[in-house]
């Protein structure tokens, strides 16, 4: 993670969404380029302290509480990454019964209609956090998290591939706390389904890894 390149903030082309606004996407880049940038400051000041090989012991609270809000500041990162990532304009609100990610979840679930029941469930879970379907690379079953403060509740070893945000930053501007439902409804509306076929580990690409 101490390479000498910085992250960059990536652009999204998201401008006419269905169900969620310019203003909110506006607001949505602008902490996600927060997140960006604060991962790189930390980056700095932890490579700071090890330049010369060594933490010393009075060094070792600070170096402790940067490395920890490191995982924060790049899951947050990542995540956005992750999510706006997986919509466009004009989405389809289902995938189609041919593409590879219906056929996955039928796979995973029993029927692509199980799997979103519980997605949905997920997202409309109290609290603020992350929906996010992942997929085992084990045995490339399909199964659907909450991940609350990005680097809580994340499966380790397993890939995102679909990522909803449910923080209240990623809806407050058009949509009151208790429309949640609406929110997730219209995120729906936008889903880039070949966007997250692509992400899905075919036993091919399984066993490269």
């Amino acid at each position: 993670m101490f390479s000498n390149a910085p992250y960059r903030v990536k652009e999204f082309s998201l401008s006419g969404l269905s169900g969620i606004s310019d203003k909110t996407l506006e607001m949505h880049f602008k902490l996600y380029a927060g997140y960006v940038n604060e991962t790189n400051r930390l980056n700095e000041k932890i490579s700071e302290f090890i330049k010369d090989g060594h933490v010393d012991q009075d060094e070792l609270p600070a170096y402790s509480e940067l490395t920890r809000r490191l995982g924060f500041e790049y899951n947050g990162m990542v995540l956005h990454e992750y999510y706006f990532g997986n919509m466009k304009k004009g989405g389809s609100g289902d995938p189609d019964s041919s593409s590879a990610f219906f056929k996955a979840a039928e796979e995973s679930y029993g029927s692509y209609r199980v799997w979103k029941a519980d997605f949905i469930g997920i997202g409309k879970m109290r609290g603020v956090g992350w929906a996010i379907c992942y997929q085992d690379p084990t045995n490339h079953r399909l199964s659907n998290h909450w991940v609350t403060l990005h680097q809580t509740g994340n499966i380790a070893g397993f890939e995102p591939v679909l990522v909803m945000d449910v923080w209240e930053h990623a809806f407050l501007l058009d949509y009151k706390p208790s429309e949640r439902p609406k929110y997730i409804e219209a995120f729906f509306s936008n889903i880039d389904w070949e966007a997250a076929g692509r992400r899905l580990l075919t036993a091919k690409t399984a066993a490269a890894r």
